[in-house]
């Protein structure tokens, strides 16, 4: 394991390697072995899809078999090579992925009622804040509380909600978690519980990926929408909301609030924008934001006459943008950055919402 400590990039490549050769295997049996779970497609279900191809919901699965392995190669390494780091968090994210698994599973095979899954959104919240994974800008400690706990319920709904089109929810959470795993290359942080588990995960999403671009052959589901929403949330928690821990710049040692709302802004902008946009739209014509359509920021470029996988490639394009300079930020800060920063985020979110309102062909 030492040899792996000198040679960071060279564990980063394996691993990917490992777990993308995985995911590859265990959804190609999935895929052949089960062609009708979650398919949803019966009279009685009220969900609308954009691709109404019937497709097995499954690949969360390997999502999460995935986790699980990464998980035990976390504490090999932990028996070879000692990480300092808070057991009480690393269990309460493993308490709350497998919640969130759960939940996405039942609601794949049996379409359980909203309510349900609110209550375990925020069951997964509360249990967060309270096993450490919380969110530290604010001195009053109260609204540290509500802010995690809003964060983990919007985000896994916002990724659930982002899930409306071949392949974007894959390519969004695959650079969120490149955006972890580049950051603590850099910080020499990589042997560390939450990024090793990015890695596992980033691996299983780009084995995925090749069964989820458009024409998708599977789609993730509930089972790992719900999933990657809770696991994002706490990597959004950790090194987005309180990324201002990781800089010797004293400005910001005394504007973490700024500076987290700009470093979440910057990573997540692509299911933000989408479900403010959507919940925006939605209200203003006397709708539920939480009723499934097809409004959504992908869908309206769609009806522009962008065919989807070009919507792909333009929204791995926007993310990747703001990730690059999220990265910028927390390594080498500048305040011209800074501004580039905030002017990026104003006209990615404009622009996507203007697309929304202007009457399509």
């Amino acid at each position: 394991m030492t040899y792996f400590q000198n040679n960071i990039l060279l564990f980063v490549v394996i691993s990917i390697g490992i777990t993308f050769i995985l995911s590859l295997v265990f959804n190609s049996i999935l895929l052949k072995f089960s062609q009708t779970l979650g398919v949803r497609q019966t009279t009685n279900t009220k969900e609308i899809r954009w691709n109404p191809a019937i497709r097995p919901s499954v690949g969360g699965i390997s999502f999460f078999v995935i986790f699980l392995i990464s998980f035990i190669i976390l504490n090999f390494i932990d028996h070879l090579l000692p990480l300092q780091f808070n057991q009480l968090k690393i269990v309460g994210v493993f308490i709350v992925c497998t919640i969130a698994f759960l939940m996405g599973l039942a609601d794949d095979a049996y379409n359980t009622q909203p309510l349900l899954k609110f209550i375990t959104q925020l069951i997964c919240g509360l249990v967060l804040y309270f096993t450490d994974t919380k969110i530290n800008i604010f001195t009053i400690e109260g609204l540290n509380f509500g802010l995690t706990v809003f964060w983990v319920i919007g985000l896994m709904n916002s990724i659930n909600m982002l899930d409306n089109m071949d392949g974007i929810t894959t390519i969004v959470s695959i650079l969120i978690l490149l955006f972890v795993v580049t950051l603590n290359i850099n910080l020499n942080l990589i042997l560390s519980p939450i990024p090793i588990l990015s890695l596992g995960i980033l691996g299983s999403l780009l084995g995925f990926l090749i069964y989820n671009w458009h024409p998708a052959k599977m789609f993730m589901g509930d089972t790992g929408s719900q999933f990657l929403g809770a696991f994002l949330s706490v990597v959004g928690i950790d090194y987005c909301w309180n990324s201002f821990t990781f800089l010797n710049n004293s400005w910001f040692a005394i504007n973490p609030v700024f500076f987290g709302f700009l470093s979440i802004g910057l990573v997540f902008i692509l299911p933000i924008t989408d479900t403010l946009t959507v919940s925006i739209n939605r209200i203003r014509r006397g709708q539920s934001p939480f009723v499934g359509g097809k409004d959504h920021t992908t869908h309206h470029l769609f009806f522009k006459g962008i065919t989807e996988k070009r919507i792909s490639i333009l929204f791995f394009g926007i993310g990747l943008t703001g990730l690059s300079l999220a990265l910028n930020q927390i390594l080498n800060y500048q305040i011209f950055w800074v501004v580039i920063s905030i002017i990026f985020c104003a006209i990615a979110f404009v622009s996507l919402y203007l697309n929304t309102i202007i009457k399509r062909k």
